[in-house]
């Protein structure tokens, strides 16, 4: 338990950081899933449109830090490997 004024102020800090963090992950986990949704249903330009919007959500996602350079990058290249392999 934090005894300092300092250390109760950094856990109050740091509950409110996990709560706005926790809800951009999910904002980004849900452009995410559309992408695949769209995937699954074979929709190629619904696929590629929703991609689209899920890019800007990945880099705003490693701009904010909540997301690493490399994860959303390997996230973008399966993606839109996924969708050039659609017939």
């Amino acid at each position: 338990m934090a005894n300092t004024p300092q250390a109760k102020k950094r856990i109050r800090r740091n509950q409110r950081r996990a709560e706005v963090n926790g809800a951009r992950v999910g904002r980004i986990r849900t452009f995410v899933k559309r992408v695949e949704a769209a995937l699954a249903a074979g929709d190629k330009t619904a696929a590629a449109a929703a991609l689209a919007e899920a890019q800007p959500e990945l880099a705003r996602g490693v701009a904010r830090g909540v997301l690493h350079r490399n994860t959303a990058s390997r996230k973008f290249s399966r993606l839109t490997k996924r969708i050039a392999g659609l017939a």
